[in-house]
């Protein structure tokens, strides 16, 4: 399956989530997930958007449910639709923020741990992420489409502009 095998244009979602990346001191907070899709992967903090909820609103609940903090003042920072071969899709909103209040607890669906930038632990992450994520940490505002096969990406297409 490829991106080309997908009509794009008329594509909608199972499910909408969002991801929360929290900065500190050059560093980064990262959960490893107990639970759910990519169980036992490492990835920021987040989750599925509920009936009604903005997409701003989904990320700071769901970061308070896994992780037990506060955020605010969230800068988006882009976008990834993922298409899976067994038919699921889901389309995800990312957003970055400096701005918390708590300390990160582990939960019944993640472990916190703050990860210095330089050393982020990609082979343990979804593989899209190596490609996204350092445009996300210069800054660059990005659009991904992806297809997976389980947990063995494809394909994916990455557009960026400078925000």
């Amino acid at each position: 399956m490829k991106l080309t095998d997908i009509d794009w244009e008329c594509w909608k979602p199972k499910d909408i989530a969002t991801l929360v990346f929290v900065f500190q001191a050059g560093k980064i907070l990262l959960i490893r997930k107990k639970r759910g899709l990519g169980q036992g992967k490492i990835n920021a903090p987040g989750g599925k958007v509920d009936y009604g909820e903005s997409l701003e609103e989904a990320a700071i609940r769901e970061i308070k449910e896994e992780v037990c903090i506060d955020v605010w003042n969230l800068e988006y920072a882009g976008d990834h639709q993922f298409q899976f071969d067994n038919g699921y899709s889901m389309h995800v909103h990312v957003f970055r923020t400096e701005m918390y209040k708590g300390q990160p607890q582990e939960t019944d669906e993640a472990i916190p741990m703050w990860i210095d930038i330089d050393q982020i632990p990609y082979e343990e992450m979804w593989e899209d992420d190596e490609i996204w994520i350092p445009l996300m940490l210069k800054g660059i505002v990005f659009s991904g489409r992806y297809v997976f096969s389980e947990s063995k990406m494809l394909d994916y297409q990455l557009i960026t502009s400078r925000s």
